[in-house]
C-alpha cells in the first residue's frame, strides 16, 4: 500500500487537531440548483464475480464478494477516497470531537434521499444506529463487523464503546462513544455500518435474522436493500447468477457515468477468464497470476494492488483440545513449507508473512523473523502430543485477494501436514454456501482464511482478529492467554500518543507470534484486477474496494 494514514485524523484530542478534523469537509461537485450533475451514460459495465452475494443488507455481510455489490448502493458518514486508504466526508461533511474525544459531533450533507425517496437525516442516523446497535442473538453472530468495532451490542451495553446518538437538528448528529479509540470515526467507512433508509427496514422487518443450523435466515429486508449511493437494486437473479443494479438517477452527487452494472457470477477463475476473452464480461478481479502476461498481451488492462492483507490458518481449540497446547500449535506451522507455497502458488511480489498484519501498516513489528519449516521438529512434537487428528477445511467457489486459488493452496498444506505425522480429515464448502457460517460456528479444528484490511490501523488486524473475546473464530475464551490479550489490544487501541500506540502493537504482535500463537500467519500477496478494451474510469484501490460509477465502457 502506497497511502500510510497517521493516527492524527483518526482520534484527535488536541486542540490542533481538533481543528483539523473541524476541517474534513466535502469537495464534492454538484450543479447549482440541483445538487446533482448531468445525466450518466447509456453502457452496462459487466463485471465477472467470483462468488455470490451472501445477503444484500451489509450490516449482515462478511465477506468482499458481497460487499463488491452493496458498496455501489450504499454510503456512510465517512467514505475512503477513491484509489487509497485514506478517510474522507461522505454522508457527513465534517466532524469533530469535543476535549474528552468520545463526544463526536457530524455535519451532515443535505439534498440526500434514500433510493424510496425517504430523506437522510440526522433522526435517520440515529435510527440506524440503533437498529445496529439493537440486535437477538442470531444479529449479535452475524453483526460481525459491529462487534468488531464497538465491542458489544445492547444486550451487553456497559461493554460496548457505543454510548449513543443525538439528533441535534436535521443536519447535525452527536454520537458518543465511551472512550477515545484510534479507530473512530475511521472505522464509519466500513460497508457494513453504511446508512440505510428506516422506513425500508422496518417495512421489511431488516432484525428478524434467526439461526438456522450452521447457517442463518434473514428478513425479507435483506433481499431488497435501500441506500442513498449511485446505483439501486434492479434484481439478484439466482437462478442465472446475476445481480443488476441500475444508476440511481435522483442520486445527489455526479450520476453514475453508466446506466447499469452486472455482476455475473462465476467461481471458475478460468471461466472468468474464457467469458472477458468472449466479451460477455467487461472485467474481474484476482486473474491468476500465471495469465497476467497473456491478459494483457490481449489487450486487456492490469492493474496490480499493494498488498494489504493478510493469509492465515486458523486454528479452533474449541472444537479440537489439543490446539490449546502452544507446542501442537508450533508443529502445525513448523510443518508448512510457506516459501515453497508462495513461490509455486502465489503472484510475484507476494511474502511469506512473519505477523498476522502486512508491513504497510502501523505497529508492523520489523524484528520478527518468519517460523522456520522444519517438518523433522514438526513431526516430533506431534508424536510427543500423542498424534494429531485436524479437521482442516478450504472454500470452493471462491478466489481471494490472498487467496487466489484455495484448493491448490489446501492440498499443499495437506500434503505438509501428512508428511509431519498429522491425520487430516479433509473438509469443503461453498464460500457463500456453508463455509464462512461453518468457520463463525466453529465446525471446524483449522480453516483457511484471510483478512484484506479496511483501513490502516492495527486494530483493523490484530485488533479485528483476537481483540473480542466473544467474538472470534479462534477459540480464545478457551486460551489461557484469551483475556489478557483481548484487554491489552483495548489499551493499545485507547493510546492517544501514535509512537507509545505504535511500539505497544509492535510488542503485541511479538507475543502473538511467539507466546500465543491463536492462528497462522502464512502470506501477504498483490491481488489484481484485469479489465477489458473500451473499459475506463475504473480506480483499484488497495482495499480491493472499487466504485463502478465512474466506469464507461466504449465510450457510452
Amino acid at each position: 500500500m502506497t497511502f500510510k494514514r497517521k493516527a492524527t485524523p483518526i482520534a484527535v484530542l488536541t486542540a490542533a487537531a481538533l481543528a483539523m478534523t473541524a476541517c474534513a469537509q466535502s469537495d464534492r461537485e454538484e450543479d447549482p440548483g440541483t445538487g446533482a450533475s448531468s445525466d450518466g451514460g447509456t453502457s452496462t459495465f459487466t463485471f465477472g464475480a467470483a462468488g455470490a452475494p451472501a445477503v444484500l443488507d451489509p450490516f449482515y455481510a462478511t465477506d468482499g464478494e458481497t460487499f463488491r455489490v452493496t458498496r455501489q448502493m450504499f454510503e456512510g458518514l465517512v467514505g475512503i477516497k477513491a484509489g487509497s486508504a485514506e478517510i474522507e466526508p461522505e454522508l457527513a461533511e465534517k466532524w469533530e470531537p469535543d476535549a474528552s474525544g468520545t463526544n463526536w459531533t457530524f455535519t451532515l450533507r443535505e439534498g440526500v434521499k434514500f433510493t424510496d425517496g425517504e430523506p437522510f437525516n440526522a433522526d435517520a442516523v440515529c435510527k440506524n444506529f440503533e437498529r445496529m446497535f439493537d440486535q437477538n442473538d442470531a444479529g449479535q453472530v452475524r453483526g460481525e463487523y459491529w462487534a468488531n468495532t464497538f465491542g458489544a451490542f445492547k444486550a451487553k451495553a456497559a461493554e460496548s464503546l457505543y454510548k449513543g446518538c443525538e439528533a441535534k437538528d436535521e443536519k447535525t448528529v452527536i454520537l458518543s462513544v465511551t472512550r477515545p479509540t484510534s479507530g473512530f470515526p475511521t472505522f464509519l467507512s466500513l460497508e457494513s455500518l453504511s446508512m440505510q433508509s428506516p422506513k425500508a427496514m422496518e417495512a421489511g422487518k431488516a432484525n428478524e435474522i434467526a439461526a438456522q443450523g450452521e447457517g442463518f435466515t434473514f428478513p425479507a429486508y435483506s433481499s431488497a436493500p435501500v441506500g442513498t449511493g449511485p446505483y439501486k437494486l434492479d434484481k439478484y437473479d439466482e437462478a442465472n447468477k446475476t445481480v443488476t443494479l441500475v444508476r440511481n438517477d435522483d442520486y445527489y452527487g455526479e450520476k453514475a457515468k453508466n446506466a447499469k452494472v452486472v455482476f455475473k457470477i462465476i467461481p471458475d477463475e478460468s471461466t472468468r477468464r474464457q467469458e472477458l476473452q468472449a466479451k460477455s464480461i467487461n472485467g474481474y478481479d484476482l486473474p491468476n497470476p500465471a495469465d497476467w502476461k497473456g491478459l494483457e498481451g490481449e489487450g486487456n488492462k492490469l492493474e496490480i494492488r499493494k498488498p494489504f492483507n493478510v493469509f492465515y490458518v486458523g486454528l479452533n481449540p474449541a472444537k479440537n483440545p489439543k490446539l490449546l497446547d502452544l507446542k501442537v500449535r508450533k508443529a502445525i506451522y513448523q510443518a508448512i513449507n510457506r516459501e515453497q507455497l508462495v513461490k509455486t502458488q502465489l503472484p510475484e511480489g507476494a511474502t511469506v508473512a512473519t505477523q498476522m498484519m502486512p508491513d504497510t501498516v502501523s505497529g508492523y513489528n520489523k524484528s520478527l523473523e518468519a517460523t522456520k519449516y522444519d517438518p523433522a521438529a514438526a513431526k516430533a512434537a506431534i508424536a510427543a502430543a500423542g498424534g494429531l487428528t485436524l479437521n482442516f477445511a478450504y472454500p470452493s467457489e471462491v478466489t481471494r485477494p490472498y487467496m487466489p486459488n484455495p484448493q491448490k493452496l489446501y492440498q499443499a498444506m495437506v500434503t505438509d501436514l501428512e508428511a509431519a505425522g498429522i491425520t487430516v480429515k479433509q473438509s469443503t464448502k461453498p464460500w457463500n454456501g456453508g463455509y464462512l457460517d461453518g468457520v463463525d460456528a466453529g465446525a471446524y479444528d483449522a480453516f483457511l482464511l484471510g483478512w484484506t484490511g479496511d483501513y490502516d490501523s492495527a486494530a483493523n488486524f490484530i485488533g479485528t482478529f483476537f481483540g473480542n473475546l466473544a467474538q472470534n473464530n479462534f477459540g480464545l475464551a478457551k486460551q489461557s492467554f484469551g483475556k489478557t490479550l483481548a484487554a491489552d489490544l483495548a489499551k493499545a487501541d485507547s493510546i492517544v500518543d501514535e509512537a507509545e500506540r505504535t511500539a505497544a502493537y509492535e510488542k503485541l504482535n511479538q507475543q502473538i507470534q511467539e507466546e500465543y500463537l491463536p492462528a497462522l500467519a502464512i502470506s501477504h500477496s498483490p491481488p489484481a484486477l484485469v479489465v477489458g478494451e473500451g473499459v475506463e474510469g475504473v480506480i483499484a484501490s488497495p482495499l480491493t474496494a472499487e466504485e463502478f460509477s465512474s466506469v464507461t465502457v466504449g465510450g457510452k
